[in-house]
């Protein structure tokens, strides 16, 4: 499994950013003052770093196995840590072991865990600090917050988004010290709580070297560039070119609700319906009693930072990935209405009607493992029946399809295959995917400039204003990979003889060219 997928296209900056930060957090260099992502942390990257450094690898294939095992092996803590959250919450084995199989069987997510060691980290983690959260406000002592605050330390260090849900928490303690009936217990709630954004602070400033000059300036600093990210990428949005700069309020809503497998989204309106309920005729109950209080936190987590980001017009781009983390409190609200639809079956007197709630989200989970087995090893190209799958050619004409271009790998071991002797001169957007082939087929492929290329590998995405230069026009597609009859990437015969230097043209029209000549 770790060696089906290819490599993200944030790999390399990732090792690099780490090195900096390494090198001014040991006084060997002060780049890092200077480099532009000074402000990113390396909780995890570092975590990766070490354990290449401790396995003494050399080899870049055997570096980039070992990155997707660790990434893989929180994305499973994550669904355990979300398992161990849903048991606490409702005493009940089986909606356990449903969060797990939620969480682990979303087919996009599910992909990145392998290969995305940004963004999905992030999201694994987020809901280990969910799950801390619970079991703090559960035990009530120093300890259980103490160990929710070091989490919550290093999930702010992973990103800075993580001071959102550090401020529900303190909020939430503060609540505590203020309604508790009892003085002890008011008492109680302040030290806690004390100790909480004491221990999380302690442990972002340990973990995010750049805080070191000047902790409060620039941790101001780094949360205004977070917000107004200077990325500029232009972006295939419901068919039209929208800027990374100025994204649609509906762009994240949007790609959240067609790559989510269908039963989780029903489970979620269900979860978001029963808690607006309770809020309607039990208010109190959501500020007092302690697994409300933690339900009514799921929805603030997964709604709070989608207005942020609309209203600050923070920067997104390539999908939803820079909020990712919004599913981890999405599962636990999904369990919820799962488990508000068992209640409502057993307390309506439908025989066994506990059962077929818990039968009927299994078929889900079937279908969407179905779905997986049926993509794999591409399940990031996952959309569900919001979205028309079935004309050709209609989806990649809507979104950008594989914007991380993972799937170049198959495109290198298509032409490994195909031309199994010398050299392969091969002009590609991104080269990343080269490092994961075993050694003798790494050498054998040759990344050069246009004009000097045998073959191109070409990719229906693009940041900027224009694309990867295109191939003269009379240059057979030899290969194209499609997925729900939507093609990725074309690969590209180039005759040298004849060829030149290929001119840049915009990219929207070289990619109709190139589909139009796609064999089917």
């Amino acid at each position: 499994m770790l060696d089906d997928y290819g490599v993200g296209e944030d790999a390399t900056w990732q090792r690099e950013t780490v090195q900096i930060t390494l090198d001014y957090a040991l006084g060997r260099d002060d780049a890092l003052l200077a480099y532009e992502d000074r402000m990113y942390g390396i909780a995890f990257d570092g975590l990766l770093l070490g354990a290449e450094r401790l396995l003494g690898l050399q080899d870049s294939r055997a570096v980039h196995l070992v990155r997707h095992g660790l990434t893989h092996l929180l994305f499973l803590a994550g669904g355990l840590a979300g398992a161990a959250a849903a048991f606490r919450l409702y005493g009940r084995r089986w909606l356990a072991l449903a969060a797990l199989g939620l969480f682990l069987l979303h087919p996009r997510l599910y992909a990145h865990s392998f290969f995305n060691s940004k963004d999905l980290p992030f999201l694994s983690l987020f809901m280990v600090t969910l799950w801390l959260t619970q079991r703090a406000f559960r035990r009530g002592t120093g300890g259980a917050f103490a160990l929710c605050g070091i989490g919550m330390g290093l999930l702010t260090n992973m990103r800075l988004m993580g001071v959102l849900l550090f401020a529900g928490v303190l909020a939430l303690r503060a609540g505590d010290g203020l309604w508790a009936a009892e003085r002890a217990a008011r008492r109680q709630a302040r030290r806690t709580g004390g100790l909480f954004a004491a221990t999380a602070a302690l442990t972002l400033y340990a973990t995010l070297p750049y805080l070191w000059g000047d902790p409060l300036g620039r941790l101001a600093e780094s949360l205004a560039h977070v917000a107004q990210y200077p990325h500029f990428a232009l972006m295939l949005f419901r068919g039209d070119d929208v800027s990374s700069l100025v994204p649609p309020p509906t762009y994240a809503p949007v790609w959240f609700a067609i790559t989510a497998p269908p039963s989780a989204l029903l489970l979620g309106g269900v979860g978001a319906a029963a808690l607006l309920r309770r809020a309607v005729y039990m208010p109190s109950a959501l500020l007092r009693n302690t697994r409300l209080r933690f339900e009514a936190l799921l929805p603030a987590c997964c709604v709070l930072p989608v207005l942020a980001v609309i209203l600050l017009g923070s920067t997104l781009y390539n999908g939803w990935r820079h909020l990712y983390f919004l599913y981890a409190p999405f599962c636990l609200l999904a369990i919820g209405g799962l488990y508000a639809l068992a209640t409502a079956a057993r307390l309506q007197g439908l025989r066994g009607g506990e059962r077929w709630a818990y039968s009927l989200a299994g078929l889900g989970a079937a279908a969407t493992l179905g779905a997986m087995a049926s993509l794999h090893p591409d399940q990031q190209l996952y959309f569900n029946f919001l979205e028309d799958r079935a004309t050709p050619e209609r989806l990649r004409t809507r979104y950008d399809f594989d914007y991380g271009t993972v799937s170049d790998r198959r495109a290198l071991e298509f032409l490994l295959a195909q031309y199994p002797e010398g050299p392969l001169y091969v002009h590609a957007r991104d080269t990343q995917n080269r490092e994961i082939l075993p050694a003798a087929d790494r050498q054998r492929i040759v990344f050069v400039d246009t004009g000097r290329a045998d073959f191109y590998i070409t990719q229906y995405r693009a940041e900027g204003h224009s694309g990867p230069v295109a191939p003269p026009p009379y240059a057979p597609v030899i290969h194209a990979y499609k997925v729900y009859g939507n093609t990725v990437f074309v690969v590209v015969a180039v005759n040298l003889e004849r060829a030149a230097p290929a001119p840049a043209i915009p990219y929207r029209a070289a990619y109709r060219a190139l589909a139009a000549r796609a064999p089917d």
